[in-house]
């Protein structure tokens, strides 16, 4: 019988790779390292309310008088782990349902009905009733509440990615083989998804950035005194023209955490393929 192998992977430049991915590094690399950095503690007043820049707060101070740019160095890991968490299950799961969805049409489809009902939610919606119902859940809960959102159209994003390499011939001739399902699914769809995959982890880490601004602007998931970007720009929006840096630098350090994932994410996914003659 005639079979078609996987398109072959096209390489990209290791310099252009690593022009994109180093800024993602070196922001995350200062979310973590921040607090060790930070000049000032994160509750001690050291300005006015909205005291602008100066040599004892470079970005001046909060609607507190602290230190904005402690606050800054301290606020980004929650944000980055919060969201890492958000798109590694979400990937995963997603993953796992569209490959299997995908060599079982008779279990696709009614996974692909169930994602079309749960995407009708909104998600703003989705958040409110997840977090009011876990009052105590705080930040865990606007977590529980984006992974239960971005599933199900991680799963029909995969799905659909899935569906064509599972009619393949390679695949048809290793599952009339014998082959376990497990092993169709991890061995032979699974490194041809990675593409889709990468793309798909870095969307939904950028979801989940925002998924946690949105709770924390609508007073859900961190809560005051805590150092985070997304509870900074709430709790100093009504001072932004007493000291813009209040707002701004946390603004700024989410909106180049956003480009800069999607950025990697895309230059470590593999290259198109290249056209190849069947055999």
């Amino acid at each position: 019988m005639t079979t078609t192998a996987p398109p072959a992977r096209a390489r990209r430049p290791r310099v252009r790779v690593l022009a994109r991915v180093l800024p993602t590094l070196l922001l995350v690399a200062l979310a973590l390292t921040g607090p060790l950095l930070a000049p000032e503690s994160t509750d001690r007043p050291v300005t006015a309310p909205y005291g602008s820049a100066d040599d004892t707060a470079a970005l001046g101070g909060d609607l507190l008088g602290r230190d904005v740019l402690s606050r800054l160095l301290h606020g980004g890991a929650p944000l980055i782990g919060t969201a890492l968490a958000i798109a590694v299950v979400v990937t995963s799961a997603a993953t796992a349902i569209g490959i299997l969805a995908a060599l079982r049409p008779a279990l696709g489809r009614w996974v692909e009905r169930t994602a079309d009902l749960a995407i009708l939610l909104p998600a703003v919606l989705g958040i409110m009733l997840v977090a009011l119902a876990w009052p105590s859940g705080g930040r865990l809960a606007v977590g529980a509440a984006a992974v239960v959102l971005g599933i199900p159209y991680a799963v029909r994003v995969v799905a659909a990615a899935a569906a064509p390499l599972a009619a393949t011939g390679y695949i048809e001739t290793a599952a009339a083989g014998g082959e376990r399902l497990w092993y169709l699914m991890a061995r032979e769809l699974l490194p041809n998804l990675r593409s889709t995959l990468l793309a798909l982890f870095g969307l939904r880490f950028v979801e989940g950035v925002y998924v946690v601004s949105i709770a924390a602007f609508l007073q859900l998931g961190p809560q005051p005194p805590e150092a985070d970007w997304a509870l900074m720009i709430r709790e100093n929006a009504p001072g932004i023209l007493l000291n813009p840096w209040a707002v701004g630098a946390p603004c700024l350090a989410i909106g180049l955490l956003a480009i800069s994932v999607n950025l990697a994410s895309e230059a470590l996914a593999p290259a198109r393929p290249t056209p190849e003659t069947p055999l």
